[in-house]
């Protein structure tokens, strides 16, 4: 009898390390998808035995009653976590588990380009893989007001960088995201002002630097011109840049900016109208912002394209002309096709 229940007992030991064992197989043995990465989706409040079923229901060719098992034997079955999830080929039951306890989430990225104009945001928001396009259709009023900023204009109001979403987020929580940073961004750069800093808001800082951001070629030309259009608004000389210009056109714009164009007043001509535009025309970047309120010690009140990026500055019109002459002979200053501003011209307006 006692041989009995010895042998009976090494059969059930040798069971169990067989289950053991081929259990230990399993979790380590990739999961049978149906197409090379599927989405998994886990609300909030789903139970262990829930995550188990709408694993399976993704179509992953896996016994739900076993992964539950597998989950609840792991002691993490508590700790797995609501999201959006994207399986990839590969992925073995321990491997999954992981995922779901760490909360690692399906990710895509944005890149809002500095200098960008709102138009340019909205069209790449809208093309942005797997971002939920809540915007679609809204009024710029409607999207301000939306984010929580009615009646300001979306101008420049979100700060260019490279942003990461879940799968499934939205594009204005993304704009939320994007907001609340340039709303840092400007804070900081406001309070690190220069004391005869010729504007008189943060605001208007935001709007001389989203032009500062348009105007600059390379980056060590930035405070510098930064300084010209600064010494321009303290003897009330006009701005006269073309990037303002251009934004006035708004699709009107075809690449090739004609004197006409000058002559025709928007809001935005800094040509025809005197000191700074109502409404900022891209999105500045942190240098952009830093350059517009803490300018160069310059003097310099035009200033010219060498033709590689860099900027030659003049405090003369004299020596703005012949720097004209030498890196622009020919262009007689009738037109352009980027931003260049009167700056960069052989005539200019006092």
């Amino acid at each position: 009898m006692r041989s009995f229940f010895l042998t009976l007992f090494l059969l059930a030991a040798l069971v169990v390390l067989a289950l053991g064992g081929g259990g230990l197989w399993w979790v380590h043995q990739p999961l049978k998808l149906p197409a090379p990465s599927v989405d998994l989706s886990v609300e909030p409040g789903t139970t262990p035995r829930g995550i188990a079923q709408a694993v399976a229901d993704t179509g992953v060719d896996v016994q739900p009653q076993l992964l539950y098992l597998w989950f609840r034997l792991s002691g993490q079955d508590r700790q797995m976590r609501a999201g959006s999830y994207e399986l990839e080929r590969g992925v073995t039951p321990k491997l999954l588990l992981n995922i779901l306890v760490r909360g690692e989430e399906a990710t895509r990225s944005l890149v809002l380009v500095e200098g960008w104009n709102i138009r340019q945001v909205r069209a790449a928001l809208a093309k942005a893989d797997q971002l939920k396009p809540e915007s679609v259709g809204m009024t710029d009023e409607a999207l301000m007001a939306k984010l929580g900023k009615p009646g300001v204009h979306p101008e420049g109001r979100f700060f260019p960088d490279t942003y990461t979403y879940s799968k499934g987020s939205t594009d204005i929580v993304l704009l939320q995201r994007a907001m609340r940073a340039m709303d840092k961004k400007l804070e900081a750069a406001w309070a690190a002002r220069a004391a005869d800093l010729p504007v008189k808001t943060a605001d208007e800082a935001l709007i001389l630097a989203s032009i500062v951001e348009k105007e600059t070629g390379k980056a060590n030309d930035r405070a510098e011109i930064a300084a010209v259009f600064a010494n321009r608004l303290r003897i009330g000389m006009p701005l006269q840049t073309d990037p303002t210009v251009i934004y006035g056109m708004g699709t009107a714009f075809d690449g090739n900016l004609r004197k006409k164009d000058l002559q025709t007043d928007t809001p935005w001509n800094t040509y025809t109208r005197g000191g700074l535009p109502p409404t900022p025309i891209s999105m500045p970047g942190k240098a952009a912002l830093l350059a517009a309120v803490q300018p160069a010690q310059s003097k310099s009140l035009y200033f010219v394209s060498r033709g590689d990026g860099t900027s030659q500055f003049s405090s003369s019109l004299d020596d703005h002309n012949r720097a004209v002459n030498r890196y622009q002979r020919g262009d007689g200053g009738n037109s352009s096709n980027s931003g260049n501003s009167d700056a960069t011209k052989p005539k200019a307006t006092q």
